[in-house]
């Protein structure tokens, strides 16, 4: 062999030697991946039926068994019909049934000259006055079998009350986060009869009535209590004793 290969040759194995006892770098190990954030689970949606505070409650019905609140005219939301609405998130809804308020004469009934086409409009409001919405209920009545319940009328007393609750018009009215309560009042009332029409909108007057209130929300999480700092304790001083100092004698000479 030529001594120009056979060096090359030696140095080869001298340096495949060299690496080979040369110490090996360890392989970086691969960064761990931070844990995936727990998903949010948002509150479920609850559908709760709510009861209706009415100044005037007509009574329960016979056949639907459903307490009916009239409805006054006001500019005020204290003298309306009003609905708590729980603690939310997001938006809720509010529903409610709103019936025409038919006057029954029997007279009338058989006369053939009951005949009252009556559209009610309501109006639901923010305890501030903020209108949230409107709700309207149309109906026609001719005879008693377009009523749609009676109430008794009353303790003692033998047969069903003068008026009555007509139509059921379900109405749904979206309320912002920041409402604790809404109000129900009467707008107006467009009444047409055999002897003519009017409007009714003054103040007081009962235009409708609205039954089973519910509310539709995601309930709103719950605050947690501050914690009141912790009271940091004082340690006592013990008052140290002054020790009384030695008069030292003096001679006279």
């Amino acid at each position: 062999m030529p001594r120009h290969l056979a060096a090359a040759a030696i140095a080869t194995l001298v340096l495949g030697a060299v690496l080979a006892a040369a110490p090996q770098k360890p392989k970086p190990k691969a960064a761990l991946k931070p844990p995936a954030p727990a998903p949010v689970v948002a509150p479920p949606i609850l559908t709760t039926p709510m009861p209706i505070a009415c100044p005037d409650a007509l009574g329960q019905g016979v056949k639907s068994g459903r307490v009916f609140c009239e409805v006054p005219v006001s500019h005020d939301p204290a003298h309306g019909d009003l609905i708590v609405v729980p603690r939310h998130q997001g938006p809720a809804f509010v529903r409610f049934h709103l019936h025409n308020r038919q006057l029954v004469s029997a007279s009338l009934i058989k006369a053939k000259r009951a005949f009252t086409r009556a559209t009610a409009t309501v109006v639901v409001v923010k305890a501030d006055g903020t209108i949230l919405g409107r709700g309207t209920v149309l109906t026609e009545f001719r005879q008693e079998s377009d009523l749609f319940d009676r109430v008794p009328a009353g303790p003692g007393a033998k047969g069903f009350k003068a008026v009555a609750p007509i139509g059921d018009e379900l109405v749904e009215i979206q309320v912002p986060e920041d409402a604790e309560s809404v109000t129900v009042v009467g707008e107006k009332v467009e009444l047409a009869q055999l002897d003519g029409t009017q409007t009714l909108s003054t103040d007081g007057v009962s235009v409708a009535f609205i039954s089973s209130a519910q509310i539709e929300y995601r309930a709103a999480p719950q605050a947690k209590p501050v914690k009141a700092p912790a009271k940091k304790k004082t340690t006592k001083k013990t008052p140290t004793k002054k020790t009384p100092t030695k008069k030292t004698a003096t001679t006279k000479h």
